[in-house]
């Protein structure tokens, strides 16, 4: 998640960029479709294409969501843990405060301290997917009743802000499977490593306070032992 405000719930808003062509479902076709398989589709007609398709598919997509999202709670062991844990700290994660909406922006999911966490109904791949966003969400729902943070301090923000080294190690996102089918990360070794340095240097180098990506990388350096170390609430890296 490597917006400015990197707390901020994701907008659910259908504004389109000026230069995306009119959201017309006439555009909504196999033969679009096939220009961008094809690659002859221009960036501003993929995003028309797939956000018509999101526009669509939002009550299927929602329903589908809300259903695995019951499912995870209930069953998910990483879910129900991170739960539990929460809930020690005085607080509840539950369907009521996990919202599911569709989203027009490319993260699948966001924490907000005064909303709770929003699950981007049109993002999600299959339900594993799902439960690592959650995971992650969870994450920093935990560290932010756990710990005090700073939203000025660039160490707190790489340890412990959207994208940071706590929650991209914890949730599963970063583990081998996910990098090497998902996102082409073909490395055989450290390669959770650096999936969560990538991840934590791209965070850090969006806040405003940030140099450039040599400036984010030292921050990540700086806090890299502690925070990677730091399993808490697990006993150990879960994925």
């Amino acid at each position: 998640m490597s917006q400015s405000n990197t707390n901020s719930l994701p907008e659910t808003t259908t504004a389109k960029s000026p230069a995306a062509p009119t959201p017309d479902k006439d555009f909504y076709t196999w033969s679009t479709f096939f220009s961008i398989l094809t690659g002859g589709a221009t960036p501003q007609e993929r995003e028309a294409y797939f956000d018509i398709k999101d526009t669509i598919n939002e009550e299927r997509d929602i329903q589908r969501a809300e259903k695995d999202r019951k499912w995870l709670l209930e069953y998910s062991p990483i879910v129900r843990f991170m739960r539990h844990n929460i809930n020690l700290l005085g607080h509840d994660l539950n369907e009521t405060n996990m919202r599911v909406k569709r989203c027009t922006t490319q993260q699948s999911g966001g924490f907000d301290p005064d909303f709770g966490i929003l699950l981007c109904a049109n993002k999600f791949r299959n339900r594993g997917h799902m439960e690592d966003t959650m995971a992650h969400e969870m994450v920093h729902a935990y560290d932010h009743l756990r710990f005090k943070l700073d939203p000025l301090d660039l160490r707190h923000a790489a340890c412990m802000e959207p994208l940071q080294i706590r929650a991209s190690t914890l949730s599963g996102e970063c583990r081998f499977g996910r990098e090497f089918f998902t996102r082409g990360q073909w490395n055989i070794t450290q390669q959770m490593q650096e999936c969560v340095r990538r991840r934590a240097t791209l965070s850090v180098a969006n806040r405003p306070s940030c140099k450039d990506n040599e400036h984010a990388a030292r921050v990540v350096d700086e806090v890299w032992d502690s925070c990677f170390n730091d399993t808490r609430p697990f006993d150990e890296i879960y994925k």
